[in-house]
């Protein structure tokens, strides 16, 4: 019987243990060889983006504050100064959470980024009660039971105290029957319509429309 010839390269096993060894190193994050340190060694270094000072006028008060040139207002308010009334839903301008107001006008603050609103005067719903009296869309929202769990309730209060300014001021919606009238007939539909920016996932709408029409009649 011919004699057995001796294996003279790696073996089979011996390739598996060595593979499966590497795969270790990697995963720990340890270097495996000179090649391996020469490439880490030649990664370029990451230059952390530099703050920018922006003196922002929040609730009748001028507040300085040092951010990232790309945060948010909405990541301002909120992580910066602990505004915390202004909600993150779905930080794409879609769901009106965020909702604040920018020299009267209604903005979604996730969509803009801080350092645009230097001079500007901001209003977020922790700024409309005025002298411990509640804003009368606060107030009518409460009234009426306009909020379930609460979350898109300061968004849609903001929206609302400056969608009743736009209608008082003649701006038209896309129902609007008559374009020129002033102020603006608030119907239901209408209502409807100049609010459907915030959504309300408990589905609170006939509530919030009769809180707003309620508001629109006392003011």
């Amino acid at each position: 019987m011919p004699e057995k010839q001796k294996e003279t390269g790696p073996t089979r096993r011996a390739l598996l243990e060595g593979g499966a060894a590497t795969t270790m190193l990697l995963v720990a994050g340890l270097p495996v060889g000179r090649s391996a340190v020469a490439a880490v060694a030649a990664e370029p270094t990451v230059t952390p983006m530099p703050t920018l000072p922006v003196m922002l006028n929040i609730n009748a008060r001028n507040i300085a504050v040092e951010v990232d040139p790309r945060t948010t207002l909405l990541d301002t308010l909120r992580n910066h100064l602990g505004l915390t009334g202004s909600k993150k839903g779905c930080d794409h301008g879609q769901c009106g959470a965020c909702t604040v107001l920018v020299n009267g006008r209604r903005i979604n603050a996730c969509l803009s980024l801080a350092a645009m609103h230097e001079g500007d005067e901001i209003t977020t719903i922790e700024g409309l009660a005025a002298g411990g009296e509640l804003h009368p869309v606060q107030a009518a929202f409460i009234e009426h039971d306009g909020f379930q769990c609460g979350y898109c309730t300061p968004g849609q209060i903001c929206s609302a105290v400056a969608m009743l300014r736009e209608a008082k001021d003649g701006w038209p919606s896309h129902v609007s029957a008559d374009v020129g009238a002033a102020p603006a007939a608030l119907t239901d539909t209408e209502i409807r319509e100049r609010m459907s920016g915030n959504l309300c996932r408990c589905a609170a709408y006939p509530n919030i429309i009769a809180a707003i029409r309620d508001a629109a009649e006392r003011s």
